[in-house]
């Protein structure tokens, strides 16, 4: 996997040199964009919906911080209110996070990491994308149009009987976007067994690549169930058909059997993908192959079998079996172990390695630290007696957070800043991005810490109103909500910037390895001009360390600065190159 030597000259700008085709400048009509089968375009496309739907949800979370912080809020109704939290449960977990890498950072890197031109059903992909947008758009009209207030779970017999908002449009829109992730799912996995280069064996893989096929398999198995959940809250609610109204012989709690057996594997369909991202940031600027590869290989794997069998944790209050909360008790207990075994497995990675801190790798960190508090507090949800008291408090709400946000956003941030220059052909200021990252953890735990505190003492989730003794907490908590925003706010700036701004980003800035680093930044549309051959593993930095050891950083590709690519235009003459070394230190 050597890396194909920069030519910098023919990324240039301006009219100053001729700009090397790549996917983003080699057709720029409307309809060469919304018509493509390029996975790279796809993605790009992917980021933008999904952007703009977070910031959606970003506001319904607003305004539910203003609302929380008076125990008698004088801001919104308790009817609007229901309307906001149920607004941003559906919007981030359905339209943000269960998307939002596989359908970015998987579409544009997974083919090339394996050495392919494109995913196996190009044209597929591109319809994932049109019913991702179509259910964006029918549930954001519902939502403005009316709204909902079941919650993002859509909990029986209120969705189907008692709520007097837009609950079908909401739903129908759901099933879409189900849709569309059932057939990125579908083309990863052929992708991935049909499309490997030549000497990619499954122990060659990338880690994201094992994370991004066992996600693949949970939305493919998981995602149909509650696709057929909600298509029978729809017929109960449109026709009568009577599913889950106990008033006319239906049961409530087979619908929480079928949801949560989608909604628990759907966690990881969120988190998997983040652990994906930090194998590879921490394996890249630790200089060290993965501690235990196989082990964070089949770990993934592990996670993805398990997950489907949890589901019953999420009913320990509902009339459910002693002996049953048992084996569900056990069997959560027992995932927290591949889950723990990647923690362990990263930090053995960083220790003693040649650790190079960058953004990317700060954001890895937080995820680390973010996701043990979240994974940690699970358990205690997890045990029966415990999670009796804790149910349905905000408890439950922070523990989810951290895992969420905490751990599948930090994840996305870490590979958006991994992999920015690859994607765009551009740099971005990197003492913006740390400062960002370290704004994002301190708002995020001043938001959603205090909020273990409000479980622990009993205040009860999705309530508008509360005891005055609660408010000094959340006011803490809304406070640390304005920090966090400021946080997420900072990169979207930078990154708009650097699309104009930004140094020009060489094939490989960051010295790293793997099949995406040897092609140039922006990738050609056919991403390879031949098919690679992969005679090393995934993760052979044993040359680079050796060589960082000593004090040689010349495999560090240095960027070039705006407006000096025409000093730059023959890859004869590397004695022009900036220094790699002093670029780094």
């Amino acid at each position: 996997m050597s890396s194909i030597p920069l030519n910098p000259g023919a990324i240039g700008t301006g009219g100053r040199t001729r700009a090397r085709e790549n996917y983003l400048n080699i057709k720029h009509t409307v309809s060469s964009w919304l018509l493509t089968a390029d996975h790279k375009r796809i993605a790009v496309l992917y980021m933008i919906s999904i952007s703009v739907m977070f910031l959606f949800g970003g506001v319904a979370a607003a305004g539910i911080r203003i609302a929380l912080v008076r125990p008698h809020d004088t801001f919104f109704s308790s009817e609007t209110y229901n309307k906001l939290f149920s607004a941003h449960g559906i919007i981030m977990v359905f339209f943000f996070l269960v998307p939002s890498i596989p359908a970015t950072l998987g579409n544009f890197l997974l083919p090339i990491m394996i050495g392919a031109r494109d995913l196996a059903f190009p044209r597929l992909n591109l319809l994932s994308w049109y019913l991702y947008m179509f259910g964006a758009v029918l549930v954001m009209g519902a939502i403005l149009f009316g709204g909902i207030d079941t919650g993002w779970t859509f909990y029986e017999p209120y969705s189907s009987v008692y709520s007097n908002t837009n609950v079908v449009a909401v739903i129908v829109g759901v099933f879409i976007a189900g849709f569309s992730s059932i057939a990125t799912g579908i083309n990863f996995l052929v992708t991935v067994h049909k499309m490997r280069a030549p000497g990619l064996t499954w122990f060659r893989l990338p880690l994201f690549v094992w994370a991004m096929y066992a996600t693949s398999i949970i939305i493919v198995l998981g995602t149909p169930v509650v696709a057929i959940t909600l298509l029978m809250v729809v017929l109960e609610r449109v026709f009568g058909v009577c599913v889950f109204n106990p008033a006319c012989g239906g049961d409530p709690i087979l619908f929480e059997h079928l949801f949560w057996f989608y909604s628990h594997p759907a966690v990881y369909i969120m988190i998997l993908p983040s652990m994906g991202i930090i194998s590879e940031v921490i394996a890249c600027f630790a200089r060290k192959r993965i501690f235990g590869y196989e082990f964070v290989a089949f770990s993934s794997m592990a996670i993805a079998l398990l997950g489907f069998l949890v589901w019953g944790h999420h009913m320990f209050v509902t009339g459910e079996s002693m002996y049953s909360g048992m084996v569900f008790s056990l069997i959560t207990f027992l995932i927290a172990v591949p889950s723990a075994i990647k923690v362990f497995n990263w930090s053995a990675t960083l220790y003693k390695g040649n650790v190079w801190l960058t953004s990317p790798l700060v954001f890895a960190i937080g995820f680390i630290l973010l996701f043990t508090i979240g994974g940690l507090t699970g358990l205690f949800l997890a045990s029966l007696a415990v999670d009796v008291h804790l149910n349905m408090t905000y408890f439950v709400v922070a523990h989810f957070h951290y895992v969420m946000v905490g751990g599948a956003i930090f994840g996305y941030m870490a590979g958006l800043h991994f992999w920015w220059p690859k994607i765009t052909g551009r740099m971005y200021p990197e003492g913006w991005a740390m400062l960002s990252a370290f704004i994002m953890f301190i708002g995020f735990n001043l938001t959603f810490f205090p909020q273990f505190i409000l479980g622990f003492d009993g205040m009860p989730r999705r309530y508008h109103f509360y005891p005055p003794e609660f408010q000094m907490w959340n006011i803490l908590s809304s406070a640390g909500s304005s920090v966090l925003a400021v946080g997420m706010i900072i990169p979207g700036i930078y990154f708009l910037w650097s699309l104009r701004y930004g140094a020009l980003a060489p094939s490989n800035p960051w010295g790293a390895k793997g099949l995406e680093w040897t092609i140039p930044s922006p990738p050609p549309s056919h991403n390879f001009d031949n098919v690679p051959i992969v005679t090393e593993d995934a993760y052979a930095y044993e040359a680079i360390y050796a060589a960082e050891l000593a004090g040689d950083y010349s495999h560090v590709e240095a960027p070039i600065p705006l407006g000096a690519e025409a000093e730059y235009s023959s890859p004869a003459e590397p004695s022009k190159l900036p220094n790699s070394s002093e670029e780094r230190q």
